[in-house]
């Protein structure tokens, strides 16, 4: 099990709570693995330079988040993750932005959430910088939404 021995206000959870919390940083894998995945195709679909670069940062951000992540599921539990596309990729680039603003928000939501329910401020962190980088993709995708219209 990990314990942060640097860090002064660290408090042990109780093992339903870890079970919870590792179950939860899973999830988030599966989440970041899959929107790497269906983010390599918007970017193929994507009809501008400037959309496709976008989404190409986007991306870079979510493999840090998925690497993050999984390093922390190393380290709680000793084991590799072993990531599931959870989600099909949308096949049209209007569909593909709509899908992605809601993962975001909804993954900015989930993410403050596991910040919140761990007791290591290293975790706590980690989740909460991956929330902000959520909420200003959810940003991007919504503006590409509206250029659409």
């Amino acid at each position: 099990m990990y314990y942060p021995y640097y860090y002064p206000y660290y408090q042990p959870m109780n093992r339903q709570n870890q079970q919870q919390l590792i179950s939860n940083i899973a999830q988030a894998i599966n989440g970041e693995y899959s929107a790497v995945e269906c983010y390599a195709k918007l970017i193929e679909l994507a009809p501008t330079n400037e959309e496709k670069r976008q989404i190409r940062e986007i991306r870079r951000d979510e493999e840090k988040h998925l690497r993050q992540f999984s390093r922390i599921y190393r380290s709680l539990t000793g084991r590799q993750p072993d990531p599931q596309q959870i989600e099909e990729c949308p096949r049209n680039y209007r569909q593909g932005l709509e899908v992605s603003f809601k993962d975001e928000q909804e993954a900015a939501d989930f993410y403050q959430d596991i910040a919140e329910q761990a007791t290591d401020p290293f975790i706590q962190q980690t989740f909460r910088r991956a929330s902000a980088d959520e909420q200003n993709h959810a940003v991007w995708f919504l503006y590409f939404m509206t250029k659409r219209r």
